[in-house]
């Protein structure tokens, strides 16, 4: 391991969470508004005793609005959720909305009959939106990488470096190496010098998608290279690549202008050098 690829790893950071990462909330209203109706309507089964019949009355006015009971047991609606059913068969989930008769088992076996006739819910629009902070959790992951591109953007705000973002590589078509494959770039900057497309990511955590990235980004790197005028230049970081730096290694043989967040005050100094022009 080379002495330059140590002080990369040891440069990595703990974290790149902005108080927004956590939950996406506009995301969230934007998800209970769509289905907010009918939970309203469902909220007539709250405080029944007599369940069975509750649900035959509702399904009789609005069979439709059963159609929302999946995210009650937090499952995003999908046509092809499968579950076993009393008989020990394998069903579509959405196949217990079809009748009153089903929707009441559905109920009573997913444990919702006790919730709703104790009250432990009193609105279902409520409860929803817990289910959806929840469940956005799941979504972190992506705003991991979103959260890099803001970082980045906000360095090169800061030391007043034009650029674009999300360019395609039909923008620069003397760079054929990519065939007839579209590739999409997080930033492009171009000096007096050379222009720079550049990809950017974040990873918090292991898993193939690592090993995965450092090869592409390989392969990528000598199809722009290979041209005088133009350089590829990957920024990433996050603690998860302590468990790829193998592959980050080769990387970075292979890629010269390899950066993390605190590198990257390298490339902006020698940008600067160069001259910035804009697009």
């Amino acid at each position: 391991m080379s002495e330059q690829f140590e002080k990369f790893l040891t440069q990595l950071s703990e974290t790149n969470a902005t108080l927004d990462y956590f939950v996406d909330f506009e995301k969230i209203i934007e998800n209970i508004n769509k289905i907010s109706i009918k939970l309203n309507q469902l909220n007539y089964l709250i405080g029944k005793d007599d369940l069975q019949n509750a649900v035959k009355e509702l399904f009789e006015e609005n069979e439709k609005v059963f159609d929302v009971l999946d995210i009650l047991i937090a499952v995003r609606k999908k046509d092809d959720k499968k579950t076993i059913n009393n008989e020990g068969k394998i069903v579509l989930l959405k196949s217990y909305f079809a009748s009153p008769e089903s929707i009441f088992e559905y109920i009573e076996e997913t444990g919702l009959g006790e919730i709703f006739r104790n009250k432990n819910i009193t609105n279902l629009v409520d409860y929803v939106f817990g289910i959806e902070v929840g469940l956005d959790t799941n979504a972190r992951k992506n705003r991991g990488g979103t959260n890099m591109e803001k970082a980045v953007a906000l360095i090169l705000d800061s030391a007043d470096i034009h650029y674009k973002q999300q360019v395609n590589n039909t923008l620069f078509p003397e760079v054929i190496g990519f065939g007839e494959d579209l590739k999409r770039f997080d930033f492009a900057i171009k000096t007096q010098k050379k222009t720079y497309l550049i990809e950017v990511n974040y990873y918090n955590g292991g898993g193939s998608k690592l090993n995965e990235t450092a090869r592409s980004y390989s392969d990528v790197a000598p199809k722009i290279n290979q041209y005088e005028n133009y350089e590829f230049v990957w920024i990433t970081d996050g603690q998860g690549w302590h468990s790829a730096k193998n592959k980050l290694e080769e990387a970075f043989n292979v890629i010269p202008s390899l950066y993390n967040l605190t590198s990257i005050s390298k490339f902006i100094e020698q940008i600067k050098e160069e001259g910035i022009v804009h697009f």
